[in-house]
C-alpha cells in the first residue's frame, strides 16, 4: 500500500511538472509573437498599446527624409489606403527604397508614428513579404469596390 501511495505522489508531481513547464513555454512564445499590422488598421486603432509589432507596406515615393548629422530617418508607409509615419535610428538595408515594399518591427508611439527597431527590405524584385502582399491585394479590392 504505501509504494501505491508513492507512486501517485511520484505521478502527480510529474504532471504538475508537466503543467508548469507547459504554461512556461507557452508564455515564452506567446511574448514573442510579432504580430502584422498595415496603416490602415494601425489608422483604425487595430494595434496593441505597449507591444512590438510588424507593420508593413509600400515606402511612399518622396518621404524618405534623413535627420542631418545622425542615423535617424523618417518616411511614410501606405498600404494604398492609409499611411504611417515611420521614425528608424539605424543603418538601413542596401535594398531599401522609395515605391519598394518593406517591413519594420517596432512600437507605436503616442504621437502615432511607428518607431521601427528593425527594417526587413525585399531581397529581389519579385520578392514580397506574403503579409504585405495579401494586404496591398485586399486594400486594393476595396478601392476597386
Amino acid at each position: 500500500m504505501k509504494s501505491r501511495h508513492q507512486r501517485m505522489i511520484f505521478i502527480g508531481g510529474v504532471a504538475v511538472a508537466m503543467l508548469a513547464a507547459a504554461a512556461l513555454a507557452y508564455k515564452a512564445f506567446s511574448s514573442n509573437l510579432l504580430y502584422y499590422y498595415s496603416p490602415t488598421q494601425v489608422r483604425a486603432g487595430e494595434v496593441p498599446a505597449d507591444r512590438r509589432f510588424r507593420l508593413g507596406g509600400l515606402v511612399v515615393e518622396g518621404s524618405f527624409e534623413r535627420v542631418t548629422g545622425t542615423l535617424t530617418s523618417r518616411f511614410r508607409v501606405t498600404d494604398l489606403e492609409s499611411e504611417v509615419e515611420v521614425e528608424y535610428h539605424k543603418v538601413y538595408p542596401d535594398l531599401f527604397q522609395e515605391g519598394q515594399g518593406m517591413v519594420a518591427h517596432g512600437t507605436l508611439a503616442d504621437d502615432g508614428r511607428f518607431i521601427a527597431d528593425t527594417i526587413l527590405a525585399k531581397h529581389d524584385e519579385n520578392y514580397m513579404a506574403p503579409e504585405l502582399a495579401e494586404s496591398l491585394a485586399e486594400a486594393e479590392a476595396r478601392a476597386a469596390e
